[in-house]
């Protein structure tokens, strides 16, 4: 196999492994933020019924979902870019 098609099997497999859960979780954290927003909802995450808790598990999966997806987009621009000729 050529450089380019190890490069593209490798983007591929990073987008369905990392990307796709990355994009899930973004949200799903999404859903955890506003839903720790709205007062007097019925909120349960792991037996805590705390507001704050489920902004900041909301907040963490959003941090960790940028990871995910940029997770991709670094090894697509690595992988598929042009090597410059000397």
């Amino acid at each position: 196999m050529d450089d380019k098609t190890k490069g593209l099997i490798a983007t591929l497999a990073t987008t369905v492994l990392c990307g796709l859960p990355g994009l899930l979780m973004l949200c799903m954290g999404g859903i955890f933020a506003v839903a720790g927003m709205i007062p007097g909802a019925e909120i349960d995450v792991f037996g805590s019924s705390d507001p704050g808790s489920a902004i900041a598990m909301g907040l963490g999966m959003l941090c960790v979902s940028i990871i995910f997806i940029a997770i991709p987009v670094v090894v697509g621009l690595k992988t598929l870019r042009r090597k410059e000729e000397i």
